[in-house]
């Protein structure tokens, strides 16, 4: 697989050497170790590329086969975690087409980019530029304690339910930036580096993404009033 400069670049760092020549030397705690740190990740991950949990699991497991495979070949220009969600992108894509989960009839831009052009979008203040640390991920904060209060905790259902209904009608690289950026705390640099694309890029699939969504809970709160 080809390794370019990403999150964690300048050779990822002298922290990340020392497990890295233990892998390769066939230490079998430094791959437990790695698993444990970075399995749960790579599943929920996986989840946003194919449909199940089972077919999830063996994308993650075949993320796991490639990096012993591979692991001569990795060069340290990125982060080793930078490195396995690109091999594990690339492969729950490819299992995303044989699941019949490939790009959506929206993600079919007139130019064939894929990104969405002409879609929905909002005021960029309304959000704030996420890069800048103003309002950082506001609008996804954790809310006030509910317990006791069934109304609310049903509310915050449908409220999820229009989110990932959002979600999984958007084209497949605005959906994996949000999912990556806002479920999995992803930074720009890491989203860029598994994904391959442009900061400029990230931000515009970032800003859309996050447009539909925010459009879609306004409609849904619009419709139950």
């Amino acid at each position: 697989m080809r390794e370019e400069q990403g999150a964690g670049g300048e050779g990822s760092g002298l922290a990340e050497r020392e497990p890295v020549a233990a892998l390769r030397a066939g230490d079998e705690a430094a791959f437990v170790s790695l698993v444990a740190a970075h399995n749960r990740v790579m599943l929920r991950v996986a989840l946003h590329y194919v449909g199940t949990r089972s077919v999830a699991e063996e994308v993650v497991q075949d993320t796991w086969l490639a990096l012993l495979n591979g692991l001569d070949r990795f060069e340290q220009r990125s982060s080793l975690k930078t490195w396995l969600l690109r091999v594990l992108a690339n492969i729950a894509r490819t299992r995303a087409v044989r699941e019949r989960r490939s790009v959506p009839m929206s993600a079919l831009a007139v130019d064939g980019s894929g990104d969405g052009d002409g879609g929905p979008t909002v005021d960029p203040a309304r959000f704030r530029d996420p890069d800048t640390e103003q309002w950082p991920r506001h609008w996804m904060s954790a809310p006030r304690d509910w317990r006791g209060h069934p109304e609310l905790v049903s509310m915050a259902r449908e409220t999820l339910d229009v989110v990932r209904g959002a979600l999984e009608v958007l084209p497949e690289r605005q959906r994996m930036v949000v999912a990556l950026r806002d479920v999995e705390g992803l930074s720009a640099e890491e989203v860029c580096a598994v994904m391959e694309v442009t900061p400029a890029n990230q931000r515009v699939l970032l800003h859309r993404g996050r447009a539909h969504v925010r459009q879609a809970l306004e409609h849904h709160l619009a419709g139950s009033r």
